[in-house]
């Protein structure tokens, strides 16, 4: 079945823009990737969902593994400026975890299916050369929330008896699982979500007496 109703597939003649045909390849693509995993994922499925003729979809990209490589390249890419905007605001440790809880979720919305994809693909990707930039992004990440969170406990922000490590895979994990069940559009926006996530974390889930 098309996952693109009604629309014709079409040959490298297109008379849409190169930059926004990619645009809308590289959607399709990271669709059919977070559905169906990377390697169950063909090229001429791939071509289907971005209604095109498989041998077209070569006119923009070399393999599927391009494919894969720009997308969460560009998703990585969009995360770091959104995380490096908020370690250069000068903010406390309890601040810098509430901005960074809460432009993690607003690339949960963004890129959806790019982080369902880097969450099911990013170990095995590292593996390969030309994905190396997957594990320094995962070490770069590391040490910014382990920094942060450390720079709490110095600053008696956080409790002395805090562990940095496990709170740091606490939340990481509690975030980031969010993309298993978030919907881009629904009932809650990425900012109330964040709000919600970090009362709990930050503040509990007991009445204080």
């Amino acid at each position: 079945m098309d996952p693109v109703p009604n629309r014709k597939k079409t040959d490298v003649t297109t008379s849409e823009p190169p930059v926004e045909r990619r645009t809308e390849i590289l959607a399709a693509a990271a669709r059919v990737f977070a559905a169906q995993g990377y390697n169950a994922t063909t090229v001429r499925q791939v071509a289907d969902a971005a209604g095109m003729l498989a041998g077209s979809l070569y006119y923009h990209f070399d393999s599927k593994e391009s494919m894969v490589d720009e997308i969460l390249s560009g998703f990585l890419d969009e995360l770091w400026t959104g995380y490096d905007t908020v370690l250069a605001a000068g903010l406390g440790p309890r601040e810098t975890v509430e901005a960074l809880v809460t432009e993690s979720f607003r690339e949960i919305d963004r890129h959806h299916a790019a982080v369902a994809i880097y969450q099911k693909e990013a170990r095995h990707l590292a593996a390969l050369p030309r994905f190396g930039y997957l594990t320094d992004s995962q070490r770069r990440f590391e040490k910014t929330w382990l920094g942060t969170l450390e720079r709490g406990v110095a600053e008696q922000v956080f409790r002395a008896d805090l562990d940095v490590r496990l709170t740091y895979r606490f939340v990481r994990d509690t975030v980031w699982v969010a993309a298993s069940w978030y919907r881009p559009g629904g009932l809650h926006s990425p900012e109330e979500i964040a709000r919600q996530y970090l009362s709990m974390v930050l503040d509990g889930i007991a009445v204080r007496s």
